[in-house]
């Protein structure tokens, strides 16, 4: 790619995205079978994040395609959408994520995976923590450079408790426009996103390797897609109550 093109955001993407690829694909084929495992033994994905970081969150959970034993743990207060300043005092509050780990209680089998770009606010350090702790192994999606330029919050970062680190180059501030002096055009939830499709993609490759087949969700506006996610509902309402609300 010519230089005047790889300066245009568009090009400071894709090298982004080629940057991730050449620096967590490893990692991505190690998280996509630690989930696999995980799921083939009957244990949960418990998915978290906080603030921006919930957009993964949602990703993950009851989403074409996506893997249905998938448990979204989060407290309402990190969410931006109804009070913006009190989402950010809540992931820097400490208790918040131990509170919310406690309430999921994940056991063995269970995996985590938490999204936090820079990994660094007591919210998504202590979901990792507690985690470890109960021997649920964490798979920590975050940015090692964003980190390294983030304000330190907490004793240490999210990914000091983790068992597989997916780096996702997210430089610090998050910002990539203009070059010389970035102020806009965030990229961190591109760059998860595509890590998340990879380890999807992976653990399907696996699966089929395998002979297995993991539970996935299909979209609902295709013939069968209710049939197939209504037998999945049943499957795992019991362990994902967000399913159908605990009901």
């Amino acid at each position: 790619m010519p230089d005047a093109a790889r300066q245009r955001l568009p090009g400071r993407v894709r090298a982004l995205l080629d940057d991730l690829d050449a620096a967590s694909g490893e990692a991505i084929g190690a998280a996509a079978a630690l989930l696999l495992d995980a799921v083939q033994a009957g244990g949960i994905v418990h998915v978290a994040g906080a603030g921006h970081s919930l957009v993964m969150v949602c990703e993950t959970f009851y989403r074409a395609g996506g893997l249905a034993a998938v448990r979204p743990i989060w407290a309402p207060d990190v969410l931006p959408l109804d009070d913006a300043v009190r989402s950010t005092r809540a992931e820097r509050r400490t208790g918040v994520g131990r509170a919310v780990v406690k309430e999921a209680a994940p056991a063995p089998p269970d995996v985590a995976v938490v999204f936090s770009t820079s990994g660094s606010n007591p919210y998504p350090v202590e979901i990792a923590e507690e985690c470890a702790a109960r021997d649920v192994p964490v798979v920590a999606v975050t940015s090692a450079r964003a980190a390294s330029g983030a304000a330190a919050r907490a004793a240490t970062v999210l990914a000091d408790h983790a068992a597989i680190v997916v780096d996702t180059r997210v430089p610090p501030g998050d910002v990539l426009h203009p070059p010389e002096a970035p102020r806009t055009a965030a990229v961190s939830t591109i760059l998860a996103a595509y890590a998340w499709s990879r380890i999807l993609a992976d653990l399907d490759d696996l699966a089929a390797a395998r002979g297995v087949e993991a539970p996935r969700w299909t979209s609902a506006n295709v013939p069968g897609g209710d049939e197939r996610n209504t037998a999945l509902i049943e499957r795992y309402r019991h362990r994902v109550p967000e399913l159908t609300g605990g009901q």
